[in-house]
C-alpha cells in the first residue's frame, strides 16, 4: 500500500486564493481592506525569514501588512504600548507578536495584552478558553490548517480515533480540541505515554506534535490510518557536504507512508498551511469586527 500524499503546499495556495477572494469582496462591497499588524522584537534568524513571508503573502492577497521590528532590548512597557496602539486602531484587524521573545519579556504577559478579538495566533487566553468549551474564538493557525486537511481527505471526521502525540499550548491542545469538536473519539499521548506504540496503532488519525525527529515509526501506524506530522526538525546531513542539514518531521516517513493511507510531507506538508491560516484568520477577524458573514471554509 502507497499512502495518497497531502500537498500542503497545492492546499494552502488554494486557501490563500480563497481569501484573495474574501479581501476583493470586502474592499469592493464595503469598501475595507483587512489589515495584519506583526510585531518582531530582536532579530532571530527564522523568525525574521518567516515574519519577511508573512509580509509578503499578505501583501499578496490584497491585505494591509504592517511590520513593527524593535530591538531586542525593547523594555516591556515599550512592547506593551504598542500592542495598545494596534489594539485600538480600527485598521488593523490582527496581531501577531512573533514568537520566541527575547528571555526579559513575559511572554504570557505579552500575549495576552492582545485585544483577543484581533489575536490571529488564537494563543490569549480568552480564545484557549472559548476553543476549550466549544465556542466561537481565534483558532491557532497550525492545528486549524491540520482540521482543513483532514476534513478535505476524509470528509466528516465523526466516530473516527484521533491521536494526537504531543501537548503543547500552540498545537497539541489545541489540535486536540479541534477534533472533539469533529466528534473524534481523541486520545492525547506524549513523549512520556506508556507504550505509546500501542496507543498510536489504535487511530484512524495521528497527528504528530512531539518535536522529536522521525520518533513515529511505521510499525506503530495502523494499516489505512492518515497522518499528519506537525513536526519541522533539522538534521546533519554530511552526505550534503559539511555544515549541510535536512529537514525531517516527527514522523519516520519512508517507512509510515508504507502502510498509512494519507500522509502530509515535511517539507510541503503542515508547514505552508500555518501562514495560509494566519492570513484566514485575519479576514475571519475583520468580518467579525465589521459584523459581516464569516468567508466559509476558513474558519473551524
Amino acid at each position: 500500500m502507497t499512502a495518497t500524499v497531502i500537498d500542503g503546499k497545492e492546499f494552502a495556495a488554494r486557501v490563500r486564493g480563497r481569501v484573495a477572494q474574501h479581501v476583493t469582496r470586502l474592499k469592493d462591497d464595503h469598501g475595507i481592506t483587512p489589515g495584519l499588524a506583526v510585531v518582531l522584537v530582536g532579530e532571530d534568524p527564522a523568525s525574521q525569514v518567516y515574519v519577511r513571508s508573512k509580509g509578503k503573502m499578505t501583501a499578496e492577497v490584497g491585505m494591509k501588512s504592517v511590520e513593527h521590528r524593535l530591538d531586542a532590548d525593547t523594555s516591556e512597557a515599550d512592547l506593551l504600548a504598542l500592542i495598545d496602539q494596534l489594539n485600538n486602531d480600527p485598521e488593523i484587524h490582527g496581531i501577531l507578536v512573533q514568537l520566541p521573545l527575547p528571555k526579559h519579556l513575559n511572554e504570557n504577559l505579552v500575549i495576552n495584552s492582545v485585544n483577543p478579538a484581533k489575536d490571529v495566533d488564537g494563543f490569549h487566553i480568552s480564545n484557549v478558553g472559548l476553543l476549550g468549551t466549544g465556542q466561537k474564538s481565534m483558532v491557532p493557525c497550525t492545528p486549524l490548517g491540520c482540521l482543513m486537511m483532514l476534513r478535505d481527505h476524509h470528509g466528516s471526521l465523526s466516530g473516527m480515533n484521533a491521536v494526537v502525540i504531543g501537548r503543547s499550548n500552540i498545537v497539541g491542545k489545541p489540535m486536540a480540541q479541534l477534533l472533539l469538536g469533529e466528534s473524534c473519539t481523541v486520545t492525547i499521548a506524549h513523549s512520556r505515554t506508556r507504550d505509546l506504540p500501542d496507543v498510536v496503532r489504535r487511530a484512524d488519525i495521528v497527528v504528530a506534535a512531539v518535536g522529536r525527529p522521525e520518533m513515529v515509526q511505521g510499525d506503530w501506524i495502523k494499516q489505512g490510518a492518515t497522518v499528519i506530522d506537525v513536526g519541522i526538525n533539522r538534521l546533519d546531513a554530511p552526505e550534503k557536504g559539511e555544515g549541510k542539514t535536512r529537514l525531517v518531521g516527527d514522523v519516520d516517513y519512508a517507512s509510515c507512508a508504507k502502510r498509512a493511507g494519507a500522509i502530509t510531507p515535511v517539507p510541503g506538508g503542515v508547514g505552508p498551511m500555518t501562514i495560509a491560516c494566519l492570513l484566514a484568520n485575519t479576514v475571519t477577524a475583520c468580518c467579525r469586527a465589521n459584523g459581516l458573514a464569516e468567508p466559509e471554509g476558513l474558519t473551524a
